[in-house]
């Protein structure tokens, strides 16, 4: 099962696309379609959203913070419930 999807674009931008196309032996629609799927798979991404940078302080921090879950260290036991997360923070 296929669907529709309709949007808008700048109309010398779409002129352009479909030439490349073309000259590429290959439909727009099958260009977008190919994006799309490389989109969700992973294989295409935008850089919209960047790596955190950190000040040197704060990246010791997240490092050691990192290192000590990897060693099952400073963390909290799992709970069933919120009465005995209650008793462990009394505790």
């Amino acid at each position: 099962m296929t669907t529709q999807v309709i949007f808008k674009i700048d109309k010398k931008l779409k002129e352009k696309a479909m030439a490349k196309a073309q000259h590429e032996g290959i439909t727009f629609a099958s260009i977008l379609k190919l994006a799309t799927k490389a989109f969700v798979e992973g294989d295409l991404t935008l850089g919209l959203i960047g790596s955190e940078k950190f000040n040197a302080k704060t990246a010791r921090e997240v490092k050691n913070a990192l290192k000590d879950i990897s060693h099952g260290k400073n963390l909290s036991p799992g709970f069933t419930s919120a009465k005995d997360a209650i008793e462990f923070l009394k505790a």
